[in-house]
């Protein structure tokens, strides 16, 4: 194996674990989409305080995992996030909103009022899950987008990738993507009900809410993911053959297949979660959230392993086959590789803070005192 090679697997895997951890995180986007099924007010108050407590580690994810795509495979981020324009802004506006809304929601002379900032988390909970599923939908099912990278010398269009003029809104009426992401979406809600159960001390009530959530968001979870894992195995997807992008289908069947270590990988992530779905919903367990968040994290590695491993294309090019990104065409320099290499092993550094900072958080839990007026709140 070439050294550049071993550099670009590397930083694939990174930006792997990058985008499980933020799939697991989307639980903060879930827990804010169910604030509006119950009409207790002291449960919805606590709801928001457990999940505003951990909002700032899914922008931080979102924004560290577009980074990490930038270093690495920065041609994937001038395509995606510079093309699929209407796509991102979309998901970024929800993200904004939220950030807005756990500013003012309580503040002393809010004008807009409760209800409205809550209707701005309902739509970052709703928007910005689907559409983040639907984007990663894309690097299996494609873009409308032409690569030509002697485009750099024109003075008058110095710009190397062209979408079609829908600019990433054909993505979101793609049904097998917008399948991925609208499971994605329950999986959020399932692992926010589980997260509740172990963050909030609400009473007999309030756990009897929450396990029925998991119940219900977590069958409609698995019916969905299964459909789509269905969608994806028969799908044709493109490989680098020879230096041409060629069609195979059954693609990714065959990359689990062939690297049968994933394909455990997303055997033992299923598992976990279905362990952790159950236990939280018929036994009302404080602990599922780190066997269905274990699962999560697992199922979603294995999914970017099987999208950009062994040649495989993962950004295909709907209009423009030729142009479809690989880890080989779209990676930065050696050099650049190497040197970011080098900075990554501080990422246990930071994993450790995460964790104190969690720890730190999630010290005693929520309960109903905490939404007393005199208590801070989100």
């Amino acid at each position: 194996m070439q050294e550049i090679t071993l550099y670009q697997n590397y930083w694939w895997l990174l930006i792997a674990v990058l985008g499980a951890a933020l799939v697991f995180m989307l639980f903060v986007q879930g827990g804010q989409s169910m604030l509006m099924c119950t009409r207790n007010a002291t449960f919805r108050q606590m709801m928001v305080n457990s999940i505003g407590r951990k909002w700032e580690l899914t922008f931080t994810t979102l924004v560290v995992f577009g980074g990490a795509f930038f270093a690495s495979f920065p041609l994937f981020y001038s395509t995606s996030f510079g093309g699929a324009y209407w796509l991102w802004m979309l998901i970024l506006l929800s993200f904004v909103l939220q950030a807005v809304s756990y500013e003012y929601r309580r503040k002393r002379g809010n004008l807009y009022g409760t209800a409205t900032y809550d209707g701005f988390l309902m739509f970052n909970g709703v928007v910005g899950c689907v559409l983040l599923g639907v984007a990663v939908g894309m690097m299996f099912f494609g873009g409308s987008f032409e690569v030509v990278k002697t485009n750099l010398l024109n003075p008058g269009a110095p710009v190397i990738s062209q979408w079609a003029p829908s600019r990433g809104l054909e993505a979101i009426i793609c049904w097998k993507s917008l399948l991925l992401g609208v499971a994605v979406f329950f999986l959020a809600r399932m692992q926010a009900a589980i997260y509740f159960l172990n963050n909030i001390s609400g009473g007999d009530d309030f756990n009897a809410f929450a396990r029925r959530q998991a119940l219900w968001n977590g069958l409609v979870f698995v019916v969905l993911f299964v459909a789509w894992l269905v969608v994806l195995f028969t799908a044709t997807g493109k490989r680098v053959i020879d230096g041409m992008v060629m069609d195979e289908p059954f693609l990714y069947l065959h990359n689990y297949l062939n690297m049968w270590g994933w394909g455990l990988a997303l055997l033992g992530g299923v598992l976990a979660v279905l362990w952790g779905l159950y236990t939280a919903a018929f036994k009302g367990c404080r602990h599922s959230i780190w066997f269905t968040g274990a699962g999560t994290v697992l199922v979603v590695v294995s999914l970017f392993a099987v999208a950009g491993y062994d040649s495989t294309c993962y950004l295909p090019s709907i209009t423009h086959p030729q142009s479809s990104l690989t880890l080989a065409n779209s990676s930065s320099s050696l050099y650049t590789l190497k040197t970011m290499s080098v900075v990554s092993l501080f990422l246990p550094v930071v994993i450790l803070y995460i964790i104190y900072v969690w720890r730190k958080m999630n010290a005693g839990g929520i309960t109903p005192v905490d939404v007393a007026p005199e208590k801070h709140q989100y």
